[in-house]
């Protein structure tokens, strides 16, 4: 892809971030993200066969501003199953945040939006699959919860860690996001690990 293909590339995807982030996303059609990227619309699909490839490249690029694979780093080194699951809840417990504006709004469309579910559901196995790395750690150990099936807790901390309850326990209840890593590593301390 050539240099000027690169750059129409990134504008329509910092286009799109910028309109998730702003709302609720219900400005995030096609044709809004071609206004806020200065382009056609017909240009904007020339990169993007569908709106959904879009919003899922769009949320990638996110992941790649923010650097998620150093947030990742010390998670995916962790010495033990332990260790791995505090550092996986505090790299994503501390990334949501920066990710709630494009998050709230994907959430928000997804019901009624088949593109936006598709780049959420995207996004959201891909965070489940640290979830299944930190389990996987667990039980290599010998340190998983006794009775406790590995798909089962996995299943146990990707809702536990969901966008939805941190939103409810920071955005409702007004816990700050210090308490609320803490709290969430002590549960999931005390719901996967043994002893």
């Amino acid at each position: 892809m050539s240099s000027d293909q690169n750059d129409t590339r990134t504008r329509i995807l910092d286009a799109a971030l910028k309109l998730l982030e702003a709302g609720d996303g219900s400005k995030a059609r096609m044709g809004d993200i071609a206004r806020a990227a200065g382009i056609s619309r017909q240009a904007v699909y020339l990169h993007f066969a569908t709106r959904a490839a879009l919003l899922t490249a769009a949320t990638r690029r996110l992941d790649t501003l923010k650097d998620v694979d150093a947030r990742l780093a010390a998670s995916r080194s962790a010495p033990s199953g332990a260790e791995r699951l505090d550092a996986f809840i505090e790299a994503w417990g501390g990334y949501i945040p920066e990710i709630y504006g494009v998050a709230r709004a994907l959430l928000a469309m997804k019901d009624t939006d088949a593109a936006a579910a598709e780049a959420w559901d995207e996004r959201m196995q891909a965070m489940r699959e640290g979830c299944a790395a930190a389990i996987r750690a667990l039980e290599a150990d010998g340190a998983l919860a006794d009775g406790l099936p590995p798909d089962e807790a996995t299943d146990m901390l990707w809702t536990l860690l969901s966008v939805r309850n941190w939103e409810q326990l920071t955005v409702d209840c007004g816990w700050p996001q210090d308490r609320y890593v803490a709290e969430i590593k002590a549960m999931a301390r005390r719901m996967f690990v043994a002893g």
